[in-house]
């Protein structure tokens, strides 16, 4: 084994370490209110090893959110205009909600980004976001064109994804008061992806497979 492939390994593992524990942070706190020593203790680390993968809280916050957003891009990054409609959209709903349930200090990380102006998201909402929404959506408008689905709109279809599964990240504690639950379980968010799934489908004239 190299020196350089061990150096990289403790690299990897400190910096998931790091951001695991910035999650979990930011979570809590918000950016105003996140501190790099308790990132730090969460990490098991010293307060100089956080500094030296991440120079200020400002660019681990954004680390943090870069991760989130590369999280569900990845999702629905590879759907092209031959793909069935029905088991793409389908399986992002699906993805989606898995993500609310595995990673939901991220969503609301990324949801409180949002609900303060993304001040720190601003480029790119207005760049790359917007170009990965736009080839997303042309897509969906491919299957409209050519009488594969419905006539929607793409962009509301989207958002519609979007808000739906997000729901169970940002409103997890109503939802599970609503079901007299102390906390929802891996079958409760599968039966909701399963409703989504249906109701989504069947406003765009899918039959779920």
């Amino acid at each position: 084994m190299s020196r350089g492939s061990s150096v990289g390994r403790i690299r990897a593992r400190n910096q998931r370490r790091i951001l695991e524990a910035a999650e979990k942070e930011f979570d809590r706190h918000g950016f105003g209110g996140a501190r790099m020593q308790r990132i730090a203790d969460r990490a098991g680390l010293p307060k100089a090893n956080i500094h030296y993968y991440f120079r200020n809280k400002l660019a681990l916050y954004r680390a943090v959110l870069d991760g989130v957003v590369a999280m569900w891009n990845e999702a629905f990054d590879r759907i092209s205009a031959d793909d069935d409609p029905a088991e793409a959209l389908a399986a992002y709903i699906r993805a989606k909600m898995d993500y609310s349930r595995t990673r939901p200090a991220a969503a609301r990380i990324f949801t409180g980004e949002i609900m303060r102006g993304a001040p720190h998201l601003k480029d790119y909402l207005r760049g790359d976001l917007r170009n990965w929404f736009g080839e997303r959506t042309e897509v969906i408008q491919h299957w409209v064109d050519s009488g594969r689905m419905d006539a929607v709109d793409p962009h509301h279809l989207v958002f519609l994804i979007w808000s739906a599964t997000q729901h169970y990240a940002d409103y997890d504690a109503q939802i599970s008061a609503l079901y007299g639950k102390a906390k929802l379980t891996r079958a409760d968010y599968d039966a909701a992806a399963d409703s989504l799934v249906k109701i989504i489908l069947k406003g765009c004239g899918l039959e779920p497979k």
